[in-house]
């Protein structure tokens, strides 16, 4: 037996996973397919008078499940003899076809456990060639039905709605990511693309155009709902009288059903201003209803407002539009000044104004899309244009989310950082500050905020009481207090002159301990530097060390150290007294020679008074 080679065990898992893609395209599609044929033969069993046989039930599911995709569709058969249109989508039924092939392409470009990660452009093109196969069976059983489906429109938009739904599955399974862009677009894209701010910016503006189309939906169907319940009466009339039995009545209320996404475009339409039109010859607008409309007997159009001017109750659909723009706005405005962020990383004026915009045209853009398919001819004559006008809904919408988004996303954004607890936050370090900068300002902020002095803090240690500032010096002079009413001597040059090579430490290691104790300069016996070990620098071995080394830099002109010279302990020490010296022996220059002797036979500090930090 001859033992398959690495490359040949490759290139079958690859083409078993292609075929496995297929597969499952063609599945999807037959869900989809199989699901609303159940629905058209029990509709069709359960009718007492069936216009055709099971064939014709079939051929004319067929055509309804083409139509989910945004297939246009004609009925030969109508009473002037001349073929009628129907290209109005229902919204609702094109969520399942849409969703099974997302579906399909996800679970196809997810790898599997044992099996390498399939190619994504491979899953992408077997999952839409499988569910397009599917498609085509659909169009040639349908083509001798009742309603037959266009040619001409198969291509777009049916296979160009499959093959979006496919390449979201495909990019869900990826993880969703933002990029990188193909190797033939332009470099300055890509660079673009490859920027975090420009993701989080463009992320941004996709949500903020999102919630202003879903909130342009809702105004919509609350439109449509307050209207059908003015016209109740009438809506029940042409109910009841499209069918009078059961099975047909329970046939158009799932129409109904399936257009409700559509009512509520059109109500989204009529709240932008441009309106609906109602045939070719009548628009209906906040302003008012004109011309003749061409009105078929369906429940859903007894919302449709009576001819005549608007009244002021009409005028009030102009809320819609302004709803969705402030939500824009709302929007954009959270992520231009969040407020668990520093203060640094809110967004400029530009750039909030610039994503508003972006997001406004993200919102048009949707908008138009949507409107475009939720209208369609039904006939030749006066309903060849019925629903809303696309190019207008489009810029209407973003007239009013740009117009009062911008304004409004500039007021929120002002607001948000003017707000308290915001714009003087104490507990968020800011974006550029390093680490133990930042501690640090906020511990000198913490023991500002408890004595209420001013942000910036100022040294204090040899300045002057001034009449015009009486609160500098306060704190030495408070100092000075507490050490005379301790029985020490108050002098400050004590404390004002560092100890070599220990001062930073020292200063930090005070401060930390001075806010843990809850100590401020308002506080008595507090002083700014009190607290640097200056002991050691008056001893006696120090004072020889830095007169020796004097000495020889001087090339002997100057004298010993007198061996009886003495200070007294109290004069430099303003803590206590200073720690018994060892005895010195008799002065001479071979006592002073070496000042790192000196240094290191110095005595060691007493435990109970502060010594250097090491």
């Amino acid at each position: 037996m001859t033992q398959r080679s690495p490359k040949a065990t490759a290139e079958r898992n690859r083409t078993l996973d292609l075929a496995s893609a297929l597969v499952r395209g063609a599945v999807a599609a037959g869900l989809g397919l199989g699901s609303l044929t159940v629905l058209v033969m029990v509709v069709w069993i359960s009718s007492p008078y069936p216009d055709s046989g099971p064939g014709g039930a079939l051929r004319a599911a067929a055509g309804v499940w083409l139509l989910a995709h945004g297939a246009g569709l004609v009925r030969p058969d109508t009473l002037s003899g001349v073929p009628a249109p129907v290209s109005m989508v229902p919204l609702l039924l094109v969520l399942g076809p849409v969703w099974l092939a997302h579906r399909a392409a996800r679970d196809a470009a997810e790898p599997e456990e044992g099996r390498p990660r399939p190619s994504r452009a491979g899953a992408f093109c077997a999952v839409t060639a499988g569910y397009l196969l599917v498609v085509a069976g659909a169009a040639a059983c349908a083509r001798g039905g009742s309603l037959r489906p266009d040619p001409d429109t198969l291509v777009f938009p049916v296979a160009l709605v499959v093959a979006g739904a496919a390449a979201a599955g495909v990019w869900t399974a990826a993880g969703r990511p933002f990029g990188p862009l193909p190797s033939w677009s332009p470099l300055v894209l890509q660079e673009a693309v490859a920027r975090t701010l420009f993701r989080d910016r463009a992320e941004a503006v996709c949500r903020s155009a999102a919630v202003g189309v879903t909130v342009l939906l809702g105004g919509g169907a609350l439109l449509v709902a307050v209207a059908l319940g003015r016209n109740a009466e009438a809506a029940q009339d042409a109910f009841l009288g499209l069918a009078g039995d059961w099975s047909g009545r329970f046939a158009v209320l799932l129409l109904a059903a399936s257009l409700v996404p559509n009512a509520a475009l059109w109500g989204a339409a009529y709240g932008l201003g441009p309106g609906f039109s109602l045939g070719t010859g009548a628009t209906a607008t906040p302003l008012g209803l004109d011309g003749t409309p061409a009105v078929p007997h369906f429940p859903l159009l007894a919302a449709v407002p009576d001819q005549g001017p608007g009244s002021l109750l009409n005028g009030a659909a102009l809320a819609v539009p302004v709803a969705a723009a402030l939500a824009v706005a709302w929007f954009t405005a959270r992520r231009a000044a969040p407020t668990d962020a520093p203060r640094a990383q809110a967004w400029s004026t530009r750039e909030t104004v610039r994503v508003t915009l972006l997001a406004a045209l993200g919102c048009a853009a949707g908008t138009a899309l949507l409107t475009a398919v939720a209208g369609g001819p039904l006939g030749t004559g006066a309903l060849r244009e019925f629903g809303p006008v696309w190019w207008l809904a489009g810029p209407a919408a973003l007239a009013w989310t740009a117009g009062i988004g911008v304004p409004a996303v500039l007021l929120l954004r002002l607001w948000r950082l003017r707000i308290p607890g915001w714009a003087w936050r104490r507990d968020v370090p800011e974006a550029d500050e390093p680490p133990a900068t930042a501690t640090a300002a906020m511990t000198v902020a913490a023991v500002q905020a408890e004595t209420g002095e001013k942000a910036e803090a100022e040294a204090v240690i040899g300045r002057r009481r001034r009449w015009w500032a009486p609160w500098r010096g306060r704190g030495g002079a408070s100092g000075a207090a507490g050490d005379a009413a301790s029985g020490g001597t108050g002098a400050p040059a004590a404390s004002s002159v560092p100890a070599p090579g220990t001062a930073p430490d020292a200063a930090s290691g005070a401060l930390v301990g001075a806010i843990g104790s809850g100590a401020g300069r308002g506080d008595a016996g507090f002083e700014p530097y009190d607290f640097l070990p200056t002991d050691p620098w008056h001893e006696k071995d120090f004072r020889e060390a830095r007169w020796a080394s004097l000495k020889r830099g001087s090339g002997g002109l100057m004298a010993d150290f007198p061996a009886d010279a003495d200070f007294p302990a109290d004069a430099a020490d303003p803590v206590g007294p200073a720690a018994p010296a060892a005895p010195a022996g008799p002065a001479g220059p071979a006592d002073f020679a070496d000042p790192a002797d000196s240094a290191a036979d110095r005595p060691a500090p007493d435990p109970d008074r502060p010594g250097p930090t090491p």
